[in-house]
C-alpha cells in the first residue's frame, strides 16, 4: 500500500447556489502547535487581494478530538494540536469571483486557484501533496460537469474528477482548475500535446479554428526560445472562460487561465478575423510566452514567492514589457495578421505611452516596483503619475531589438536564447540581461538600460523604426487629446482623467465633472460630445466650458488649444519599397 500524502485536500464543490466550496485539509505529520495560512496574492496579478475574507468555518480535530483554532493575523491561524498524529481541518471558501485570480461557483461553472482555497501548511511548503477533485452532487443530467487541471492525475474517472498529485505547494498554487461543462479540444504543438478547454461558448463558436490558430502561435514562440529543442513543459493546458463582457488572463507554469468576450469567439463560416478575435490570439500569445518569461526565467526576488506578503520587484519592465513586445509581434510571425495590422497594434502602444504624462515623471523601473500600488489601483490621476510597464516595457524592447538589427551582429531574439541558457531558465536580474546583450552584440548596453529604463528620457522610437524603413508620420490630435482629457461619452460627457499641464487643468476641469454646455462667441451651446466643440467654437479660441460639480453649476474659463498637431498621436506606414528591410524583423529570420 502507498504511504499516505503528507498533505492531502479534498476539494467540493459544496454548495453551487451558495458558490461553496467545501475543503478538508489532512496533514499526516503537523507540528505541535502547527500554524497555516491562506497566500495574500497570487503570483502574476500584483495586489495584496486578501483571499482570507472568503474562508469560513475553519475547524480542526486529531485522533477524533475537536481542536482550538487561534487566529493569529487576517490570513495566518494556529492549531492546538501535538505532533505525531494526523491533523484534519475543515472549512468552506465562497467563490464569487469570475475572474481568473481567485475562485467562482455557481450551477454553471467553477473554477479556482488553489491560492485561493487551499490553506498553506507552515513549515511544509517543500512537501509533496495530493488533490482530491470531487464533482458536485447536484447537477442536471443533460450538461454533465468535467474537471480540468494541470495537476498530474494519479486516479480520474472518464470526466477528470478523482486524485492529483502536486510536488509541492507552489505547483499546486500554479495549477487552476476548471470545472463545468466545458468544451475542449487537443493539438500538438512542435511535437508536443496541448489542450484547450473553453467554457461559456456558443453553438456558431468554431473551437477548431480558435486550436489551429492557438498552435501557430504555441510553435511560433518554441522556434523563438528553443529553436533546437522541445519546450520545458510536457504538456500544457488553456483555460479560456468566454463570458458576456470580459478579458485577462493569468500564467502558469504549463497552463495558462484566459477570459475573453464571448463575442471575440471565431465563429463556424467566418471568413476574416474581427479585431476582436485578434486581440483574443494576442492574449492567448502573451500568456504562453510567459511559460519562459516569468514563470521559469523569472526575478532573483520571486525565488521563492512570499505568500503573505508583497514581492517588490524593478524588472517587471522586462518581464511583462519583453512579453507584451513578442505577443503580436509572434501573431505576425506565426502568420495570423499582416505587416499592416501589426503595425496598427504597434502604433497603438506607441500612442497610448505618448498620451500619458506619467511617462515624464516615473521611470519604467519604478513603475514596476510600485506594481503593487500603483499600476493595480489605478484612479484619476494614474496618466499623470506612472507609466505602464506593459506598455513601455515592450517599446523598450523594441527599441533594443530594432538597435540590435541595425548594428547587424544580433537581435533580441538570439538574447533572450541566450539568457535562457546563462540564466538556465531560473532566477535572473537585471546584471544578467546585460550581460546576455554584451555577449550577443560585442558590445555593453549599459547606457541604453540607462536611458532607456531608469530614466525619463524619451525613446528613439521614431528613428529606429525607419531603420527597419518604417515610416512615423504624426496625425492631428482628437479633440480630448488636444484638451487633455480623458473621458466617457454617452448621454453626457463625464471626466474621467484630467492630464497634467493641459488645456483643460488650466480651466480647472476634475475628474467626475460633467461637462454639460459651451458658452463661445455670444451664444450658449448644450454638449453631448466632443466632437460637438468644433461646431461651436474655433481652436485657439476663448470660451467658457458649463460644468456640474457635486450638484454645483461651474463655468470654468477655456482656451481652446490650437488645431495643428500635438506630437501625441502617431501613424506608422511600411511602404511596399521598404518592405524588404523589415522582412527578417516581422518574420523572425
Amino acid at each position: 500500500m502507498a504511504a499516505a500524502p503528507a498533505l492531502h485536500y479534498r476539494i467540493t464543490p459544496a454548495d453551487l447556489h451558495a458558490h461553496l466550496y467545501a475543503v478538508e485539509l489532512t496533514v499526516a505529520a503537523p507540528a505541535a502547535a502547527q500554524e497555516l495560512a491562506l497566500p495574500a496574492w497570487i503570483p502574476g496579478s500584483y495586489l495584496v487581494r486578501e483571499f482570507a475574507k472568503n474562508l469560513q468555518h475553519l475547524r480542526a480535530a486529531q485522533g477524533g478530538q475537536a481542536l482550538a483554532v487561534a487566529q493569529l493575523s487576517k490570513d495566518h491561524w494556529r492549531v492546538d494540536c501535538t505532533s505525531g498524529q494526523p491533523l484534519t481541518l475543515h472549512y468552506q471558501v465562497c467563490a464569487y469571483d469570475a475572474s481568473v485570480r481567485t475562485a467562482w461557483l455557481d450551477s454553471q461553472r467553477g473554477f479556482f486557484n488553489a491560492t485561493s482555497l487551499c490553506l498553506r501548511v507552515l513549515g511544509q511548503d517543500d512537501a509533496p501533496c495530493e488533490v482530491t477533485l470531487n464533482a458536485p452532487k447536484t447537477i442536471a443530467a443533460s450538461a454533465p460537469w468535467y474537471c480540468a487541471t494541470a495537476l498530474f492525475p494519479l486516479e480520474t474517472d472518464a470526466q477528470g474528477f478523482g486524485r492529483y498529485r502536486a510536488q509541492d505547494y507552489d505547483h499546486l498554487a500554479d495549477c487552476p482548475v476548471e470545472l463545468g461543462p466545458f468544451a475542449s479540444t487537443t493539438f500538438d504543438a512542435c511535437g508536443t500535446p496541448h489542450r484547450f478547454v473553453l467554457a461559456g461558448s456558443t453553438a456558431t463558436t468554431d473551437l477548431a479554428q480558435l486550436a489551429a490558430d492557438s498552435r501557430r502561435i504555441c510553435e511560433a514562440a518554441i522556434r523563438l526560445w528553443q529553436p533546437e529543442g522541445p519546450p520545458p513543459f510536457a504538456q500544457y493546458l488553456f483555460l479560456l472562460h468566454a463570458t458576456h463582457d470580459g478579458y485577462g488572463g493569468l500564467e502558469h507554469r504549463d497552463s495558462t487561465a484566459l477570459i475573453c468576450k464571448r463575442s471575440d469567439l471565431p465563429r463556424q463560416g467566418d471568413t476574416k478575423a474581427s479585431e476582436g478575435y485578434v486581440q483574443l490570439l494576442g492574449l492567448i500569445s502573451h500568456e504562453y510566452f510567459h511559460s519562459w518569461c516569468v514563470k521559469r526565467l523569472r526575478p532573483a526576488e520571486f525565488a521563492p514567492y512570499d505568500y503573505q506578503h508583497e514581492n517588490y520587484t524593478a524588472l517587471l519592465w522586462f518581464f511583462e514589457g519583453f512579453t507584451s513586445y513578442y505577443d503580436d509581434l509572434l501573431l505576425r510571425r506565426a502568420g495570423l495578421i499582416d505587416d499592416a495590422s501589426y503595425l496598427k497594434l504597434l502604433t497603438k502602444a506607441i500612442n497610448q505611452l505618448l498620451q500619458t504624462p506619467g511617462r515624464q515623471v516615473q521611470t519604467v523601473a519604478q513603475a514596476s516596483f510600485d506594481a503593487w500600488v500603483k499600476y493595480y489601483r489605478q484612479d484619476e490621476n494614474t496618466p499623470n503619475a506612472t507609466v505602464s510597464y506593459y506598455t513601455k516595457g515592450a517599446l523598450v524592447a523594441l527599441c533594443l531589438d530594432l538597435a540590435l538589427r541595425r548594428e547587424g551582429r544580433s537581435t533580441l531574439d538570439a538574447v533572450l536564447r541566450t539568457l535562457w541558457q546563462r540564466c538556465q531558465g531560473g532566477p535572473m536580474q537585471e546584471a544578467d540581461l546585460l550581460a546576455a546583450l554584451e555577449q550577443c552584440s560585442g558590445r555593453s548596453w549599459a547606457a541604453e538600460i540607462a536611458a532607456w529604463v531608469h530614466s525619463t528620457t524619451e525613446l528613439p522610437l521614431a528613428e529606429l523604426l525607419a531603420s527597419q524603413g518604417v515610416q512615423w508620420h504624426d496625425e492631428p490630435a482628437q479633440p480630448a487629446q488636444r484638451l487633455g482629457l480623458r473621458v466617457q461619452e454617452g448621454s453626457t460627457i463625464v471626466i474621467k482623467t484630467v492630464l497634467r499641464t493641459s488645456a483643460a487643468e488650466a480651466a480647472g476641469f476634475m475628474a467626475g465633472d460633467e461637462w454639460l454646455g459651451l458658452e463661445a462667441a455670444g451664444q450658449a451651446w448644450r454638449l453631448y460630445q466632443l466632437g460637438d466643440l468644433a461646431l461651436y467654437a474655433a481652436p485657439g479660441s476663448s470660451a467658457t466650458a458649463l460644468v456640474a460639480r457635486n450638484g454645483r453649476l461651474l463655468r470654468l474659463p477655456l482656451q481652446l488649444p490650437p488645431a495643428q498637431p500635438q506630437g501625441d498621436s502617431v501613424r506608422l506606414e511600411l511602404p511596399a519599397s521598404n518592405s524588404e528591410r523589415a522582412r527578417s524583423w516581422l518574420q523572425g529570420a
